[in-house]
């Protein structure tokens, strides 16, 4: 019973030895005393040859460098800018990427890095600062895609993406930068109020004097008005006058005398003989 037990273990051991299982995250390779006699790449349970065989798994996601600290590069104009970028890039041929280093990332990692700061020189060398910042951003990126993509390929890499995150002039420059721009935007600012209080004063010149011209019209129209008015007036008076001369006077001293009697606190030192007060007189016989 128990040489039966022991070969039911070892039966057990050995067919435990000869599965391994391969994630759809994983590249798998299998050795053979150090030889690599198969590469695994499709996801699930696989045999291999227990005690003579090995499997070494290896990752196939997108994985990402992200530099600590921004790197420094020369533009066509000599200036220095801080570029900040990140890189896509995934295992392609685990093969070549074994063989060429070993399959360490880290090695890789350090790989691709001199090869995209390579690129990112040589590219920001032919390219002035505005390039850079906006006008030809992209084209950048794409150029040094295409070149690091070429170079990773020896190690069974490709080079997905590569982004520009931040490009800025380093902190000295750009103080001297900014204190520039502020002094040319205070110039401009200058300039265009100076030119403000010159049209202020020419549309406030020119509203005094279509002032002056709307009053000087308005004055005439008035003028003209009254003089028509006392015209009119002057030939209703005479008019009237012609009509009925004493009643005329008659009412006319009558108004005279309103106007004269109309505070009772005035004084009026008059001959009563005068002709102002001759419509106070008794009516002398056969009077009209």
């Amino acid at each position: 019973m128990f040489p039966v037990v022991i070969a039911v273990a070892a039966g057990l051991l050995v067919a435990a030895g000869s599965l391994f299982t391969v994630d759809q995250r994983q590249f798998a390779m299998v050795f053979q005393f150090g030889e690599v006699v198969s590469i695994v790449k499709e996801p699930g349970i696989h045999f291999k040859v227990p005690l003579m065989q090995n499997v070494r798994f290896f990752d196939r996601r997108i994985q990402t460098i992200d530099p600590e600290a921004p790197e420094q590069f020369n533009t066509r104009e000599k200036k220095n800018v801080l570029v900040d970028s990140f890189v896509k890039w995934q295992v392609v041929d685990v093969e070549r990427f074994y063989k060429s280093v070993g399959g360490n990332e880290t090695v890789a990692v350090q790989r691709l890095r001199q090869t995209i700061n390579d690129g990112l020189r040589a590219e920001f060398g032919q390219k002035t600062v505005a390039d850079v910042i906006s006008g030809k951003r992209d084209e950048v990126m794409e150029i040094v895609r295409k070149r690091a993509d070429s170079e990773a390929q020896k190690i069974g890499v490709a080079i997905l993406d590569v982004r520009l995150k931040r490009v800025d002039f380093p902190e000295k420059i750009s103080d001297s930068v900014y204190e520039r721009m502020n002094s040319e935007r205070r110039t401009v600012a200058n300039q265009l109020r100076s030119e403000g209080s010159a049209e202020a004063e020419r549309i406030r010149a020119d509203a005094d004097r279509q002032k002056e011209v709307v009053l000087a019209a308005a004055y005439s129209k008035a003028q003209q008005l009254k003089g028509e008015g006392d015209a009119k007036a002057a030939a209703i008076y005479a008019q009237a006058y012609g009509k009925n001369p004493e009643f005329y006077a008659f009412w006319r001293s009558m108004d005279a005398y309103k106007q004269t009697f109309r505070n009772k606190s005035d004084v009026l030192v008059v001959d009563p003989s005068s002709d102002f007060f001759k419509y106070f007189k008794r009516a002398q016989p056969g009077a009209r």
